[in-house]
């Protein structure tokens, strides 16, 4: 059974810090792209960061939506089998609930554009992330 599996969430204040950790089982990372997506309350869900598959030739390395590109920083650990996401500066507009996702077909650029409405391979249960002005 596949299990992706977020942790790192939490409340902090604007400017502050978090490190947000997908922890996945069943599957071995290294063999997937990896992104994070997040949906605030009464908003939809939206792309934030994505690592294409760990070697790839096509990666073209990690992408990120404009709104935390230069902010946030998404990486994996092919032996801890864990993708993080990095969040420095934080804002309050930076207040959702941080999904995982995990997928075979597509790489970390192309999770950019075609959103979370594609049919990723497996989704993580989200992680709350609260930041206060």
């Amino acid at each position: 059974q596949v299990q992706l599996v977020e942790s790192g969430g939490g409340s902090v204040e604007a400017g502050g810090s978090l490190r947000l950790s997908c922890a996945a089982s069943g599957i071995s990372v290294s063999s997937f792209a990896m992104g994070w997506f997040r949906q605030a309350p009464g908003k939809e869900r939206e792309f934030v960061a994505g690592i294409s598959i760990s070697g790839s030739r096509s990666s073209g390395g990690a992408a990120y939506a404009d709104s935390v590109k230069d902010r946030f920083t998404i990486s994996r650990d092919d032996a801890k089998n864990t993708v993080y996401l990095q969040m420095n500066s934080l804002k309050p507009e930076d207040t959702a609930t941080y999904y995982c996702v995990a997928d075979s077909g597509v790489t970390g650029h192309a999770m950019s554009v075609v959103g979370p409405d594609y049919e990723y391979d497996y989704w993580g249960q989200g992680t709350q992330v609260t930041v206060s002005s």
